[in-house]
């Protein structure tokens, strides 16, 4: 293990990041290395992630960095215990793929295979871009946020109810206890 600390860069983070213990995700929230650093590695808008310009073109090196990121007030990371690196996040790190209905659950998965189901500790949000179109998030992990792909969230708008809100009539839909608006009644996004 005491190699493996000394790799500098994006070799150092890959073979700590192999080290975690384990089957689930490391303890990144614990760790606070002293060396803080950026690494030119992009997560675009629709979920790719890009290293110097090239996408990384590896499932299982994208999902094993996926690991490792951690949102912190001044942006996000890749953290390993002894190296913390600024990487470049255009909206969410993570994209939801799948929405499935089970019991009283809206279960998710995303395009690194985490799954989530929504509810008062994983909410859904609901923003409006620029354009006026729905920006939907679930929450993931540690305010980590997956944007929830347009199929899926028209597959969500199906299963939507209708209820008055403080702002109107408004589709929305519950998962564990709780209900998430999705917008108003009506609207020409919905």
């Amino acid at each position: 293990m005491a190699e493996i600390l000394q790799q500098p860069g994006l070799d150092g983070v890959i073979a700590a990041a192999k080290q975690a213990p384990g089957r689930g995700l490391p303890p990144v929230h614990l760790w606070n290395p002293a060396h803080c650093g950026e690494i030119d590695i992009v997560i675009r808008k629709d979920g790719g992630w890009v290293h110097e310009g090239s996408p990384i073109g590896r499932e299982a090196l994208v999902r094993l960095f996926s690991t490792i990121l951690r949102k912190d007030p001044d942006g996000f990371h890749l953290v390993t215990p002894v190296e913390k690196l600024r990487i470049t996040v255009e909206d969410a790190p993570f994209v939801a793929v799948r929405v499935d209905r089970e019991g009283e659950a809206l279960k998710f998965l995303t395009n690194v295979g985490d799954t989530v189901e929504a509810g008062p500790d994983n909410p859904i949000r609901v923003d409006m871009g620029a354009d006026g179109a729905p920006r939907p998030y679930v929450h993931v992990r540690r305010g980590l946020e997956a944007l929830i792909s347009r199929p899926v969230f028209y597959e969500l708008v199906e299963m939507a109810d209708e209820r008055a809100t403080p702002d109107g009539a408004g589709l929305g839909v519950a998962s564990n206890g709780a209900w998430f608006a999705l917008g108003p009644a009506g609207a020409s996004g919905l």
